[in-house]
């Protein structure tokens, strides 16, 4: 009886997985072969050089096509994106953001087309393969913005030459009118990073705790995370919220008196950085872009990312030994998602304001 019902699922179930697997195959072999006569993709990414050097290269090793990388700060791509679109001459095919800019402007203006049925490879839609157990869309349709990467982001560091870890035991002690001058500030007035940790500091603590700090405190403000970073490591802002993880993690391996600080009122951040990747519509090269779209979900692009971005990613299969253990998150430890939808579309934006308001911009 037992072989009779193998029988019958063998019979039933494997020329249906068979044809399954041969219809993604014939999907993916056409849509390659239509890649490769468009000859190439056009990728709009943040100005990272690590990025830009690693993922042409290996693109085009795997599948013989160019990929154009434009680098540059996302607001800015948005604009230009505008642009293009009222000209009716659009030349970028995939975006690489951060969610502000996915969210509010090229998934509220409908520049996007859905990702989710341009995703065949086999490896790319085994939940198995990613940590959720699914596939990770940030936006609430669940099929235009796929997320990459989610890391633990360090809120602040200090200059232990000059702070000591026992200095701050809460948020509450940067108020502290020692530290007047001594602290450095991610721009809280325009949409990423600053804006990030100014709305969680409100949500918090609110509005009063957050006027003290930005204002009271004489904090120095800045959009460049490397000159935050400079500060920490010169002494000059002994406490920086916001300097580039990659550079402070690597200053302090070069012995420079460098710490993150944890502090115990604060829940650990996550965030995807710029580890979104979305299709733009009306694509230029449309067949190369879901070729793209494809790699950089596998493990092979996903790695690439990771690596050359110093982040997290999402996929379960990719070897995390090159990060740094705190920044990879724990099963069972409660976040506060810098990422969250919700907290993008209303709570930071309407913050973002309130601070400009603050700050007299």
């Amino acid at each position: 009886m037992k072989k009779l019902i193998a029988l019958l699922m063998f019979t039933l179930f494997v020329p249906q997985a068979m044809a399954q697997t041969a219809d993604w195959k014939k999907s993916w072999d056409e849509t390659l072969a239509a890649a490769r006569k468009e000859g190439k993709v056009v990728v709009s990414g943040p100005p990272s050089p690590e990025l830009r050097q690693a993922l042409p290269p290996a693109f085009k090793e795997r599948y013989g096509i160019t990929l154009e990388y434009l680098g540059g700060r996302s607001s800015e791509t948005a604009t230009k994106l505008r642009a293009e679109r009222q000209a009716g001459a659009l030349t970028v095919d995939v975006m690489i953001a951060g969610i502000q800019t996915m969210a509010t402007i090229l998934y509220r203006e409908k520049m996007l087309d859905p990702i989710r049925p341009v995703l065949v490879l086999p490896e790319v839609m085994d939940g198995s393969k990613w940590k959720k157990g699914k596939l990770w869309f940030s936006d609430p349709d669940d099929q235009y913005i796929l997320r990459l990467s989610n890391t633990v982001t360090t809120t602040f560091y200090i200059n232990t030459s000059q702070v000591k870890p026992g200095d701050l035991r809460s948020a509450k002690d940067l108020l502290d009118p020692k530290w007047s001058g001594k602290i450095s500030l991610q721009d809280p007035t325009v949409p990423g990073s600053g804006s990030n940790q100014a709305a969680q500091l409100y949500l918090q603590f609110g509005e009063d705790f957050v006027k003290k700090l930005y204002i009271d405190q004489k904090p120095t403000i800045s959009r460049d995370t490397r000159q935050l970073t400079d500060w920490l490591a010169r002494g000059s802002h002994p406490i920086s919220l916001g300097a580039e993880d990659r550079d402070a993690e690597q200053l302090r391996k070069e012995g420079l008196p460098i710490a993150a600080l944890e502090l115990p009122d604060l829940p650990g951040l996550t965030s995807a950085g710029f580890g979104q990747i979305a299709l733009l519509n009306g694509a230029p090269h449309p067949n190369a872009a879901k070729v793209f779209i494809n790699w950089m979900a596998s493990k092979e692009g996903s790695e690439i990312f990771a690596r050359a971005m110093a982040v997290s990613p999402t996929r379960s299969d990719i070897d995390e030994s090159f990060l740094p253990p705190r920044v990879i998150p724990q099963p069972g430890v409660k976040y506060f998602d810098t990422y969250d939808w919700e907290f993008t579309v209303t709570t930071k934006e309407k913050v973002r304001l309130r601070m400009k308001e603050l700050l007299g911009q």
